[in-house]
């Protein structure tokens, strides 16, 4: 037979765990902001072609050319 402890909670039972997890990887991680910006449709679309051909999205591409400029 199952011990009953005689206190109830609501919410999912991982709850505690999983939330030591994520606090602690966010201290890890650096600072992020996020960048917004125009472009003709387009571009937008041949940016968005090519990221596909390359098996790479807008944002690796993105990511990757600003991670190629030199320190300023």
């Amino acid at each position: 037979m199952s011990k009953t402890t005689g206190t109830l909670s609501a919410g999912r039972p991982s709850a505690k765990a999983s939330s030591a997890a994520t606090l602690a990887s966010l201290a890890d991680k650096a600072a992020t902001v996020r960048v917004n910006f125009d472009l003709e449709r387009d571009a937008h679309t041949k940016l968005k072609v090519y990221a596909a051909k390359q098996g790479k999205t807008v944002k690796d591409l993105l990511k990757a050319y600003v991670d190629s400029l030199p320190e300023a």
